[in-house]
């Protein structure tokens, strides 16, 4: 893995043009602290900056930025190409030929034979680049179908600038940053910066599965090379036509799987897996292990706090599949550790609290190899959320319930603390009792109080006003969880559910969250689960086989128990979080108090009063409002660093 940076100044010569790109490099040493690449052409104003994480061809040969043999094009390229060797034979049939054995030199060299847009159509794998073409004297900045990895990119007059992370721009001094407040609104509302806005204006993130081409005279043409709209449509269509037993769909997924996996596990250094026990890094690791003629590493983290703890589980799954498994069990100290540094790593506003521990066991894996497969993608393949149970269920059910009905309800719910709530949950037998039984009641409550044609961001949201907050009263704007074409073109609950997920929070959340926190620890994280195939094999899936029987990912847990016994899997599901609640009360109350001050909020461009209403809800345990307050803590604190 590896970092990217450059900028254009159209107009001609920069001055200092050296030092600057050097200094955008240097930002991102640590996504690259293996080498340093920098190229300039000092009469177009074109600089790009490479930094380096060595994988595959860990030789000079793989240095960037890589001229193509031809001379007519320069890359800076962050991520994988996992059919390198596929598409590599057919070049050689070509009478291409090639110096070393890095995937970046048969990108490059495919665009010879095959021209841009076919050569990224053929791709599979995870990438961010930024090509210059010296023949057209035109810059394409490329990023892969999902969004797996970053890159930003803005316009400022005769400037462009673009880099994998917010502080390789900053280090531009031809740029001064503000704060998008809409962007700011939608932050507020969802935990993260979503869609193509960032923090600040004018700068955007590249959509996934484009290519956006910048000429010479300013013109600028973007354009989709993949569609998850309509790779989903598509997929949607093809069900009617679905006539696979359950055997059968069973085995095509495995096979697909077991191919996606190998292709993930290329590498010229060691490598490992995330390993949580639950469903999805299971099946990423039993794959691994069976076609692994040693043992796999696998790593994971455990919290000595039973409702938030996954580490036995986890052991349980390395044990039976024989892998070389490391864990650490860490204390409160270690996560409340790193939360200062958090607003660095994450280089804009982000308030997802498994952060935390993400980038723990980032850390751990780290110490041990430089790769790392993760079961990242999985819930939004197969409905592995408890909201996509609810949006095959019960909201079709809610359509049908009167408006005050459902208020009232919601209310009931709400009227206990999530605290409260749990201390009933555990009246349960241990084996039926659900985990954080008290954030799900409140998560219910905000479903029933929700537009049943539109609930997903009343279901996600943090803050549901953010307006309310602003002091400038600034609304979030465009919401295309709101779009009524949408609603028209998927009109099943569950796919709208899946598509918002898939659109939304797997690229500015989940994504994000794994980028920059292996990233931060020079480890470059996998993800074969959003290999572009399997995705557009799960949108042709079916319902009946991702949930089945009040169990959702029915056809991923049929592929693990080929390897993994169902005892050892069937649990209720966690997810990665960590008791920030208790903690905002006690180890971090002083910390949050002091971000949370009147005089700070308002320097801040956010009203004070709602907020400190909720921190002494909080306190109270009236209701749940930690990760409401989180996401303004994280606010403030990235606003402070």
């Amino acid at each position: 893995m590896c970092g990217i940076a450059g900028f254009w100044r159209m107009e001609g010569r920069e001055p200092g043009l050296d030092g600057i790109i050097a200094g955008m490099a240097d930002s991102l040493r640590h996504r690259g602290p293996d080498d340093q690449g920098l190229w300039q052409d000092a009469q177009t104003g074109v600089a790009l900056a490479h930094r380096r994480l060595s994988i595959l061809d860990l030789s000079p040969l793989g240095h960037q930025p890589m001229a193509s043999s031809s001379g007519r094009y320069q890359l800076v390229y962050n991520g994988e190409i996992y059919n390198a060797e596929d598409l590599r034979a057919e070049l050689l049939q070509r009478s291409c030929r090639f110096r070393g054995t890095s995937d970046t030199e048969v990108f490059v060299e495919a665009l010879a034979v095959w021209g841009l847009e076919e050569t990224v159509g053929r791709l599979q794998g995870m990438f961010a680049m930024a090509l210059w073409d010296q023949e057209e004297r035109c810059l394409h900045l490329i990023r892969d179908r999902l969004g797996i990895k970053p890159l930003y990119w803005g316009r400022f007059g005769s400037l462009l600038l673009f880099g994998s992370e917010l502080k390789a721009l900053r280090a531009h001094p031809g740029w001064t940053p503000a704060i998008d407040r809409p962007a700011l609104a939608s932050y507020l509302r969802y935990g993260y910066v979503g869609g193509e806005k960032s923090i600040y204006s004018g700068i955007s993130k590249l959509s996934p599965g484009t290519i956006l081409t910048i000429r010479s005279g300013g013109e600028i043409r973007e354009r989709r090379y993949w569609s998850l709209c309509d790779a989903a449509e598509k997929g949607v269509a093809a069900r009617a036509a679905f006539d696979l037993s359950d055997s059968e769909a069973v085995d095509g997924l495995e096979a697909l799987l077991k191919d996606a996996v190998r292709r993930h596990m290329a590498a010229d250094v060691p490598l490992g897996a995330f390993l949580s026990g639950g469903v999805d890094s299971s099946a990423v690791v039993a794959l691994m292990q069976a076609q692994s003629a040693r043992p796999v590493k696998t790593f994971s983290i455990g919290f000595h706090d039973g409702a938030y703890d996954e580490a036995e589980q986890a052991r349980l799954v390395a044990r039976h599949l024989g892998t070389d498994h490391t864990e650490l069990y860490v204390t409160q100290a270690d996560a409340l550790r790193v939360v200062p540094d958090l607003p660095r790593w994450y280089d804009e506003p982000f308030a997802d609290v498994s952060q935390i521990p993400t980038l723990l066991v980032s850390e751990l894996t780290r110490r041990h190899v430089t790769v790392s497969l993760s079961g990242d993608g999985g819930d939004e393949l197969y409905a592995g959320y408890n909201r996509h149970r609810v949006a095959a269920g019960l909201l079709p059910r809610l359509a049908a319930v009167p408006g005050p009905l459902r208020a009232l309800a919601s209310a009931g719910l709400g009227a206990l603390s999530p605290a409260a709530w749990d201390r009933l949950g555990r009246l349960l037998p241990a084996a039926r009792r659900p985990r954080q039984l008290g954030d799900k009641l409140h998560k219910l409550a905000a479903l029933l109080s929700a537009d049943p044609a539109r609930p997903y961001r009343r279901i996600v949201g943090q803050w549901h006003d953010p307006a309310a907050l602003m002091a400038d009263g600034v609304a979030d704007g465009d919401d295309p969880t709101l779009d009524e074409a949408l609603i028209r073109r998927f009109p099943d609950a569950l796919d709208r559910m899946q598509l918002l997920d898939m659109a939304l929070y797997l690229p500015d959340d989940i994504l994000v969250k794994l980028d920059r926190a292996s990233m931060a620890v020079s480890l470059e994280a996998r993800v074969p689960l959003l290999d572009h195939r399997l995705v557009e094999q799960a949108w042709s899936l079916p319902r009946h086989l991702k949930l089945r029987g009040g169990e959702s990912k029915w056809i991923l847990r049929q592929v693990l128990t080929r390897y993994v016994p169902r005892t050892l899997i069937d649990r209720p599901k966690m997810g990665f979080a960590v008791p920030i609640g208790d903690w905002l009360k006690a180890e971090l109350r002083g910390w949050a108090e002091e971000l949370l001050r009147p005089a700070v909020l308002e320097g801040a461009g956010l009203k004070a009063a709602p907020v400190l209403s909720a921190w002494r809800r909080h306190l109270a345990g009236q209701g749940a409002h930690q990760h409401a307050l989180w996401t303004v803590l994280m606010y403030l604190a990235w606003l402070e660093t």
